[in-house]
C-alpha cells in the first residue's frame, strides 16, 4: 500500500481529517527547503505538497507568486529538488507530492521524471495544467513507477468533467474550495461542500479542499465534509514574513501546527 492510501487509510479508521501543507522548493533557499518537510512533518502534517518554481503561475496568487520568482533566482532545477526530497526521504514517512505547470516538468521528460521521483522518494504529482485528456503518456509513465496521479477538481467542473476527473486520479482527488487563484479568503464558501459532495458521487478517494485555507477555524470547517485541508498561501506568506530570521523553521512548524484544529498531530506512519 501507498503512503498516501496508509495516511488516509489510517486517517479513516480513527474519523480523522488531514492536514496538507505546501511550500514552494527553494523559498528562500534549498537548504532550508530541507529543514522545512521535515519540521512541517513533524508539527503534524498527513501529506506535504512540494511547488516547483515556475516562471508563469497562472493558478498562484501574488504571494506564491513571490515565492516562485525568490526561488527561480537561485538557479536549480527539478534534478536538485529530487536531490533534497531524497535527504529528507531518510528522516520522514510523511507522503510527499510534486505540485508543479507542466512546463518544467516537460523539460525534464516524463518517464526520467517518474523514475527519478520514484527513487527520491516522491509519492505523487499533481499537474495544475495538465487535463485527463491529454495526460495519457505522463499517467502511464506515473503508474509504471507506483507514483500517484492527482487531478484537480473545481466548482465550475460539469458532473461529466468531475466523472472524467475521477476516472482518471489516483491517491485523492483535490478540489478546489472556489473560483479564481490561490490566496488567503476571509471566509470558505458553500462551493467547496457541494463540490466534495459531487465528487463523492463518482468516487471513493480521499477528497482534500484548498485554495484559500488560512486558520484553524476554516481547516476545521473543512474537515466537516472533506478527508483533508490544503494550506498553502498562508504558510508561504509566514515564510516570506520570517525571512532572515535565524529560527524561520522552528516559527514555520509551530505555525503549521496552530493550523490544526485542538493541535492533533497525525506524525510519522
Amino acid at each position: 500500500m501507498s503512503r498516501i492510501a496508509s495516511i488516509f487509510n489510517r486517517l479513516k479508521v480513527e474519523n480523522k481529517s488531514g492536514l496538507i501543507p505546501f511550500i514552494v522548493a527553494g523559498d528562500p533557499d534549498l537548504d532550508t527547503t530541507e529543514r522545512l518537510l521535515i519540521e512541517i512533518s513533524h508539527a503534524g502534517a498527513a501529506v506535504i505538497e512540494l511547488g516547483i518554481p515556475f516562471s508563469d503561475p497562472m493558478a498562484d496568487g501574488p504571494v506564491i507568486q513571490r515565492a516562485s520568482e525568490r526561488a527561480l533566482k537561485h538557479g536549480f532545477g527539478i534534478r536538485d529538488i529530487l536531490d533534497t526530497i531524497g535527504r529528507v526521504r531518510r528522516k520522514i514517512e510523511t507522503p510527499l507530492v510534486l505540485f508543479s505547470y507542466f512546463n518544467p516538468l516537460l523539460q525534464f521528460g516524463a518517464a526520467r521524471l517518474a523514475e527519478e521521483a520514484k527513487n527520491a522518494g516522491v509519492d505523487g504529482i499533481l499537474v495544475t495544467d495538465l487535463t485527463p485528456e491529454e495526460s495519457a503518456h505522463f499517467a502511464s509513465c506515473l503508474r509504471e513507477n507506483d507514483l500517484d496521479m492527482i487531478y484537480l477538481v473545481a466548482p465550475t467542473s460539469t458532473d461529466e468533467r468531475v466523472r472524467l476527473i475521477t476516472d482518471h486520479a489516483s491517491g485523492f482527488i483535490y478540489a478546489i474550495s472556489r473560483r479564481g487563484v490561490t490566496g488567503i479568503q476571509k471566509s470558505i464558501g458553500s462551493e467547496a461542500k457541494l463540490l466534495v459532495e459531487r465528487v463523492r458521487r463518482y468516487s471513493d478517494l480521499p477528497v482534500a479542499v484548498g485554495f484559500g485555507i488560512s486558520n484553524s477555524e476554516q481547516v476545521k470547517e473543512i474537515w466537516q465534509y472533506a478527508d483533508a485541508a490544503v494550506v498553502g498561501s498562508a504558510i508561504v506568506g509566514e515564510i516570506e514574513k520570517q525571512i532572515g530570521t535565524a529560527d524561520l523553521v522552528k516559527r514555520i512548524g509551530r505555525f503549521t501546527q496552530s493550523l490544526i484544529p485542538g493541535n492533533y498531530n497525525s506524525g510519522n506512519l
